[in-house]
């Protein structure tokens, strides 16, 4: 597994942690962190088996104590699973969540609700000591309960599972070639995305911010003319026909 900075401006910056080259049965996920000044923000932490690598990677560059929040875009296990080891190591850490789940991550751990903010559907700000932090409605896509999350200061949007594709601890970290990436998404895209219509509602909103870099949960990542080619090809992908 790699760790890589994505982006960095002074005392602000993104971590990549990623590309398990294991060959497991378990579907490959991009972890990334937040770090500005002593702060630390994590989206989508990852599932209970990647904990004790992503950890100790995270670790070799801050307090894991430094932990503010914890962001799930949504419910799913290979995103929020390791809940439970974050917040034993980090008990003071908010983890902010769609409302809809919160009866979900209870599973986890009925005390971790403590902890949780119930997004509500249009999206809240969330301040970083001096960053400020946007989470995007992203609804039906694929999840019912769904936000993508915009760092104003970096022009950077973590899109969690839009965007996504799957592929293997050796793909490349950023998107090479649009189109053929586009070929690996699709599948993707149209057996998860129920609505062409949320898509579309989405990049209409996510354009608004002009994103420098796209950062999904899977799969790769988007940086300058790629993010307007992703734009444009989600808008016009049609979804939702199985």
């Amino acid at each position: 597994m790699r760790i890589e900075t994505i982006y960095q401006n002074e005392g602000h910056k993104w971590i990549f942690i990623g590309r398990d080259e294991a060959e497991t049965e378990v579907i490959d996920t991009n972890q990334y962190a937040i770090i500005n000044g002593d702060d630390v923000f994590l989206m989508d932490p990852g599932g209970a088996e990647l904990f004790p690598e992503v950890m100790t990677k995270l670790s070799q560059i801050v307090d894991i104590k430094n932990i503010k929040g914890i962001f799930s875009s949504h419910q799913d296990p290979d995103i929020i699973s390791a809940l439970p080891y974050w917040i034993s190591l980090c008990p003071d850490a908010t983890i902010y969540c769609s409302g809809l789940w919160r009866g979900f991550i209870a599973h986890y751990g009925h005390e971790y609700i403590a902890n949780m903010v119930s997004v509500p559907d249009e999206g809240i700000e969330i301040p970083l000591g001096d960053a400020m932090l946007e989470l995007i409605p992203a609804h039906y896509c694929h999840s019912s309960g769904n936000f993508s999350l915009f760092d104003h200061k970096a022009r950077v949007l973590f899109s969690g599972d839009i965007g996504g594709a799957v592929i293997d601890g050796h793909y490349p970290l950023y998107c090479e070639d649009f189109q053929k990436h586009a070929d690996v998404m699709k599948p993707f895209h149209q057996r998860l995305m129920p609505s062409s219509e949320a898509l579309m509602r989405w990049v209409k909103s996510v354009r608004k911010h002009r994103p420098s870099l796209i950062c999904p949960q899977h799969g790769a990542i988007f940086r300058s003319e790629d993010t307007e080619s992703f734009l444009d090809w989600l808008y016009d992908l049609e979804v939702g026909k199985y």
